[in-house]
Order: structure tokens, then sequence, then C-alpha cells
């Protein structure tokens, strides 16, 4: 079929899943079983092992022993492996098919393998799901829609259903893709020993997060701790009254704040772009100055981006634009933010001297070279 992302957006985004077969015109799986294997070892990489023992599911967290693959038996298992699209630029390449979504939207890649009959059981998520199948078959099963009353299955570390009824069932081959929204039930088995999966999911951030974290932010930046006042305080019938008044200005001196739409989206954008491991240093051994970048850009050179790295912005006014980018924040405009909006959309693009005209442009280059977040080939 071929797939239209207007019309994606308008029948199934967030609304029924979708299965779409073949949808690039030749497949290549991007990663090894061994490969992914490997990353489960490392320290920094989130991995889970999924087995079958005694007719339940257990889970065990990496990072794994080369040695622990060799002993699992024949009993169904699964690797997942998180964000390994930080780790393997094929692997972060699959999300520029799916780039019609926005840059904030998009989490990270999880990638799955599996033994014949493997799979992490019945389950919901609360955010929406490609199902890029990479490698050998896999059965997915739909359910219905779940939600927070749903019944669950008591388990230490999975949210599995306890009662999952399928009402549709697709076998997915290397190159097919299942679009999940969230909340839909689903449940994936492979058909077959080296099932692999890539997983690409979207932020959902909850009302209560948000909530938490701008309020936070907001005790931590504030200058001072303003105190009620009521100098036009009048005399009341009775003193156990808290007043309308006095709970307005109370309200107010809260929601003021709370309500500064300009603040909350330069707060969203750096939040939202925070590396989800901030242990890991993607910073160059050496450090670079302008006058450094501008002898490596004496002609037309390669910038690319970190794959473990978040770009977005803000527009505040004409010209003027925020950019984000792994937590910081860099206020652009002119030159500066036409270039910000330039790196936003794509992943490699090529820069001139003609790009480092201005100087706020070839300070946003520098400080992003030697946070890691951009390289120049």
């Amino acid at each position: 079929m071929t797939f239209h992302p207007g019309d994606f957006l308008r029948d199934h985004w967030q609304k029924q899943p979708l299965l779409i077969r073949g949808l690039w015109t030749a497949w290549a799986n991007p990663l090894e079983p061994d490969e992914l294997a490997g990353l489960a070892c490392e320290e920094g990489v989130e991995s889970r092992l999924i087995r079958q023992a005694d007719s339940a599911l257990v889970m065990e967290h990496g990072p794994f022993a080369e040695s622990r693959f060799g002993t699992l038996g024949d009993a169904p298992w699964t690797l997942l492996v998180n964000a390994v699209d930080h780790h393997v630029p094929d692997v972060s390449a699959l999300i520029d098919t799916f780039r019609f979504i926005p840059n904030w939207r998009i989490d990270d890649v999880m990638v799955s393998y599996a033994v014949d009959q493997g799979g992490v059981g019945p389950h919901f998520d609360q955010y929406d799901v490609f199902l890029v199948q990479g490698l050998g078959w896999r059965k997915w099963q739909i359910g219905g829609l779940c939600d927070d009353t749903t019944a669950l299955l008591a388990h230490d570390d999975l949210r599995l259903l306890a009662n999952f009824e399928p009402v549709q069932e697709w076998i997915l081959e290397p190159g097919d893709v299942l679009y999940v929204p969230p909340g839909i039930a689903h449940n994936g088995v492979a058909i077959g020993d080296d099932c692999m999966t890539y997983s690409i999911g979207f932020r959902a951030p909850s009302r209560d997060e948000l909530l938490a974290q701008w309020a936070e932010h907001l005790v931590e930046q504030a200058e001072g701790d303003r105190r009620y006042a009521d100098p036009a305080l009048t005399l009341q019938s009775n003193p156990g009254e808290i007043t309308a008044q006095a709970i307005d200005d109370l309200h107010a001196m809260v929601t003021e704040k709370l309500l500064d739409r300009t603040a909350f989206a330069r707060w969203f954008g750096q939040y939202n772009s925070t590396p989800k491991n901030a242990d890991i240093d993607w910073s160059p051994e050496d450090a670079i100055t302008a006058a450094d970048l501008r002898a490596l850009v004496s002609a037309p050179v390669p910038l690319v981006r970190n794959p473990a790295s978040r770009f977005s912005f803000v527009r505040e006014s004409a010209g003027a634009v925020v950019l984000f980018v792994d937590g910081q924040t860099y206020a652009c405009s002119g030159e500066s933010a036409r270039f910000a909006e330039r790196l936003c959309a794509l992943d490699d693009m090529t820069i001139d001297p003609s790009d480092l005209g201005a100087e706020a442009t070839v300070a946003v280059i520098v400080a992003l070279f030697n946070m890691g977040s951009v390289q120049i080939a």
C-alpha cells in the first residue's frame, strides 16, 4: 500500500491501529542480533531480558554478562534494549520515515530480539508506537481500548493484562510496520528464531508530570520569597472567615507564575530536550573555539546531529526563536534563527562559510559541538 502521512494523521493517529505492508521499497535490517546483545552487555545501556519460567514471565535487568545468552535453554525469551538509536546511526535513521510527527514527540527506538514464541505478554502502552519488523516474523494481536481501570495480572515488573481478547491478528514480515495508538491492547509473539522488532515510541507527558516539574522549576527559579500582603484589610464581622478577596489574592500569587506562557514554553523546551541518560558524556576530547570553527568550515562541510540529541525550537516573535538542544537553551534571531530552524529540520546538513556570517550562529555551533550534540565531518 502507498503510505500518505496526511491521511494517516487524519484517519489513524491516536484513533485506530494500522498495518502498513512493505513501507520501504527495499528493506535492510539495520542491526545484527549479536550487535544488539553486545549493547545489552554495556554499562549505561538500559536492557531487559524476559523469559518464560514455569508458565510465567520473569524479567531480568541488564547489563548482562556475555555468557548469559548461552545459558537460557529452550524456553522462549526476549531481549529488549532501549534507546538503541542513541548508539547505532542506522537504527536512528529509521526515525526519518516518521518525521511527520514533531521532533519533540519522538522518544527513542527500542529493539527487541526474540526466539520462537518469545514475547513480553499482552499489554498496553500510554504512548503511540510504530512496530517495525526488522528480521524474521512476528504475530501481532490487537485487542480493545484499555485505561487505568483495566485489570492487570499481579506481577512485580510487568504490566500484563489479566484478560486479553484479540479482535485483529496479523503476521508481520521484514519491512512491515504496525501502528498502535495509546491504550490499545496488543500482544506480539515471535514465529521462529531470530525475530527482531524496532519499536519507535513517542513521548506523552502526563498532566501530573507537567504540573510537578513546572512547579518545581518555578520554585527553584524564584527570586526571593514573596509574602502575602493585605494593606487594604478591613474589619471582618467574623475573624474565622477566609474571605473571597483573600482567596482571590492568594490564588493570584500562585497562578500569575503558573500562567506565564512564555516562561512555560522556554521551560518545556529545555525539559523535553534533556537527555534521557545524563550520565553519558558525548563531548569531544578537544573543544573548539570560534576561530577553530571558521578554519574547519573554510569550504562546505557536513554538520551531523548526534542521534542521542534532541533538537526543537519555539517561535517567540517574527524572526526570533528559542532553540533547545539537550536541555540547553539558545535565543536566536535573524540569521541565527534561520540556522536554528534548518538545524531542527535536518539530521544531516551542509554548512559553508556563508552560514558563519553571524557571531550568534558561530556561538551556537561551537557550543553544540563542544557539548557533543553535533559533529563536523
